[in-house]
This record gives structure tokens, sequence and C-alpha cells, in this order.
């Protein structure tokens, strides 16, 4: 369990606590209240709506900012709904929460501590009491290091995407766009329509295995016309993404002038003398997505690896986690998308309100259809996890002197002695003795590089010790604190944010 933050056991004023307000978490918001829960939501940003959804704020006078959004139908319609919940009370929105842990008060009662406010001496600490925890904390970017990659102009895929959502800006005029997974062909035809020069769209795996799911594809449709829609916007600019490829080295002074392309091997090593030079002056760069567990992982919750190699969480049939109590929706339990996420918000919902005293009775054939709709979504987003997954060569990318935790710069030649010279074969035991993931972004940059240098990443390919290694594997770390937190913040006393009301001390 967390930390205790040493305050006495409240009663719960909630009936449900949900931290995030992406997809997931405003599904759950609206379905809970609409069948007569209490429901607070906790969420770091001004907005709902979370990194998917992500938008600019008003005062920039973004004419059409669904323009640049998926689904944003379905958005508007859930905000909608949103609102009219907080005006009737049943659901209270606390923007700019950021959760660091979660304690159990009783057998019946969960208390969610959050700082709050933007960073410094004045950031203020608060806490809210509920029966029921739904965990849709999303996920951030998998990084994988080359030399160079600390560069500035190079930054994530994602975070290009959500300059441009969020700020209407662009990281540079002249962008190559890399790494691997779908999420780059979204990136790529955005920074295109936003004016910026694309000279290349770099994958480092291939389209082909997909191929090998037919009846997964043939379930669904909607994805493939994404794909398309999404294929059909680099046309039209006269892009053409280079599939077994790789940026493996960023070159420049005071930031990013050019980088190098080299093709993969089917185990994505670098094939010699294929690397060639391209000018840019930013490098947009993603591997795909790791579910944020760190919440999950601090109350104890179960947690198995995914197909692309990360870690998820483990959910029964109605979402629920393996510490009573608390559920979880979205990407947590593994990388799949806003529709899967809006469905599984729902479905938790459903799921709590049905042990809930004061709820109405959950729609027995929506659950149906909605349990038919994840199955079916989950389906694909494993084919997509597998499709993109990191070949065990990606390391051959990196020379001894390429940093792989930039916080604490620790280089790939200091986590290779860690390994062969000290003994370590997990990321644990790596971070003990050569400091990598214990800087400010606690290992979300650096995590999965460590992890499979250690060793501790064990490959669909592998041999037959591959059950014994997973039998083996720890799972993730387990930290009492989420994200970090100001010792001021923590020297005084939690308002309690209750449902008729602002904060209270």
């Amino acid at each position: 369990m967390p930390i205790s933050p040493s305050e006495p056991p409240v009663p719960p004023e909630y009936d449900l606590a949900i931290v995030g307000a992406g997809p997931a978490g405003l599904s759950a918001a609206v379905a809970a209240a609409d069948l007569g829960l209490s429901v607070v939501v906790l969420d770091a940003a001004a907005a709902p709506g979370g990194q998917y959804y992500r938008h600019p704020a008003p005062g920039l006078g973004a004419a059409r900012p669904e323009a640049l959004h998926h689904g944003w139908a379905a958005f508007a319609a859930l905000v909608r709904r949103l609102g009219r919940h907080t005006g009737t009370g049943k659901v209270r929105h606390l923007t700019h929460h950021h959760v660091w842990t979660v304690e159990r008060g009783s057998s019946t009662a969960w208390t969610v501590h959050a700082v709050t406010g933007p960073d410094g001496p004045e950031q203020g600490r608060a806490a809210v009491t509920s029966r029921a925890l739904l965990l849709a904390t999303g996920s951030y970017e998998r990084q994988l290091p080359f030399p160079g990659w600390t560069l500035p102009g190079v930054v994530g895929a994602g975070g290009a995407q959500a300059m441009l959502k969020s700020g209407l800006v662009l990281p540079g005029r002249r962008i190559v766009v890399a790494g691997s997974g779908p999420l780059l062909l979204a990136v790529a035809g955005s920074l295109a329509a936003a004016g910026a020069k694309v000279p290349a769209v770099v994958e480092a795996a291939g389209y082909t295995a997909y191929a090998g799911s037919p009846r997964t594809l043939a379930a669904n449709p909607g994805k493939l016309l994404e794909g398309a829609v999404h294929g059909a916007a680099l046309l039209r600019h006269g892009l053409r993404p280079r599939t077994r490829s790789a940026v493996t080295e960023a070159h420049g002074t005071d930031r990013v002038e050019a980088v190098t392309v080299s093709r993969l091997d089917r185990d994505w090593r670098p094939v010699p003398g294929t690397g060639r030079r391209i000018a840019c002056d930013a490098l947009a760069v993603g591997h795909g997505l790791v579910p944020q567990l760190e919440l999950a992982t601090g109350l104890g919750c179960a947690t198995h690896r995914t197909p692309d190699g990360t870690y998820a969480l483990a959910l029964d049939d109605s979402q629920r986690t393996s510490v009573p109590g608390v559920w979880a929706a979205g990407e947590a339990g593994g990388v799949g998308g806003a529709q899967l996420a809006l469905a599984e918000g729902e479905l938790a919902a459903f799921a709590i309100a049905a042990v809930s005293r004061s709820a109405v009775r959950p729609d027995a054939r929506r659950a149906v259809a909605l349990r038919r709709t994840r199955a079916r979504l989950r389906a694909f987003a494993a084919v997509m996890a597998a499709a993109h997954r990191p070949g065990p060569g990606w390391p051959d990318w990196l020379s001894d002197d390429t940093d792989v935790c930039r916080c604490e710069e620790v280089s790939a030649g200091e986590v290779r002695a860690a390994v062969t010279d000290l003994g370590a074969h997990d990321a644990r035991t790596v971070k003990l003795f050569t400091r990598a993931g214990m800087g400010w972004c606690q290992g979300r940059m650096c995590g999965p590089a460590v992890d499979c240098l250690a060793r501790a990443d064990s490959h669909a390919d592998a041999d037959a010790d591959a059950d014994a290694d997973a039998d083996a594997d720890a799972g993730p770390d387990r930290r009492p604190l989420s994200c970090p937190v100001p010792l001021a913040a923590l020297s005084r006393p939690a308002a309690l944010s209750g449902p008729d009301g602002p904060p209270r001390s």
C-alpha cells in the first residue's frame, strides 16, 4: 500500500472517484451519474478530454478545433452530458488536480490525494473520499533512445501533435516523423495539413503483419477506414511511409539539423550501408504508448505483459482490478484507442452501479452490446500491438556513450556494464547501480529502454524458457508517489473536496 499521508480516516463523500478525464473517465462519469451515483472526477488538465481530445485554450481563438480530431462529435456529446450533471451536482469535476497517491481508509472507503494548481510554492493539497475508485489514467509515449535523441528539436510524436492541438504551434518547419505505430500516420498528416514540410515518415515495423489476422480486420471495418483516411491524407501531401526503417542517429549542434535513416532487418537491427542523411529542423519520434500504471501498481493491482511488451492491468469482465473496490478503463488495461476507452468507461460504470445500493440497475442489453464492442476492439488492439512491437535488435542503434536515462545522464555503456559486470538482470537492479530512472520523469522516458537492456523483456519469439521467464517477471516498479509532490504541499493539511461545495479544510 502507498505511504500513508498520516490523516485520520473520513467517511466516503462520493459513490465513485474517477482519476482522469480522458475518453474513459468522461464516459464512466456520465454513465455513472445517469445511474444515480455521486461522482467526482480528478484531472491534472484545465479542461476535459485527456491527451486524445486535447484542444486549444479558448484564448487562442481556434475557429474549428474539431478539425484536428477524429470522433469529435462523441466527445462534444460527452462534454454536454458532463455539463448537465455538474450543473445538478451529480458530478464534481476537479481540474488541475495531480493525484499522487490513493489509500484505503476502511473496507468501504478510498481517499484520493492530489496536489493542486500550478507548480510553485503556492501549490496546494486536496483529498476526496469515495466508496469506489476508477482509474482512467491513460498512457504516455514509449521512447527508444538513439544517438542524438537529446538534441533540442527532437520531440515525441504525440508531443508534436499535442503542441499542434493545444497550442496551434509546430515544433519546426521541416519535420521528420519516425518510430512505429499508427499514431505516426495521424501525426504526419496533421503536421503536413498545418503547413509543415514532412520530408519522411519512417516506420520501423511493416504493415504486412496485420494480414495474418483477417477475421479481426474484417470485424473492425471502422479501423480499416480510419487507416485509409490517414493514408489518403498522406498521399495528398505526397508522403509515403518508409517501412522497415528507423532514425538511428540525429545530427546537430544547438538543435537537430539532420537525421540518419537506416533500413532494418526483421529484428530491427540496422542494415550496414543503408544509412541515408535527411535534413530537417525537427524530429517527431515515438514507438507507441505505455499504460500509465503508477497509481494502480502502488495499490498492488496485478499486471500482465501485452503483445507489444509493455505492462497493463489485469482486469476481469467487469473492468475490476485484482484489488477489491478498484476498477480501471481505457489505456490502463492496454492501449487500444478512444473508442475502446469509451466502451470500457461505460462498462466500468455499469459494474460499479450494479454493486451500489443507491444506483439504478444498468441496462442489460446495453451492457451486452458494450462487451461485444470491447471484445472486438481489444482483439484489434492485440493485433496492432504485436505488429509494432520493437524487435530485439533495436539496442544495436545505441553506441556506449548514448544517454539512455536523460534525467540522470546514464549512458547505454553504463547500463550494459551493470548487466555484464555487476550481474543486474532487471530494471530495478540497474537503477540501484546506475540511477537510471531516478530522475524527474521517474523512468517514463527511459524505463522501457532500461528494461530491455537489462534483458527483463522476453520477446514473443523466445525459446522454451519463455514461460519460466514470464513467471519470474516481477512486473513494473511499485512507487509510493505517482507524480512529483512538493514538500511544501505535503506540509499543509489536505482540503477535503465535498460534493456540495468547494474544497474545505
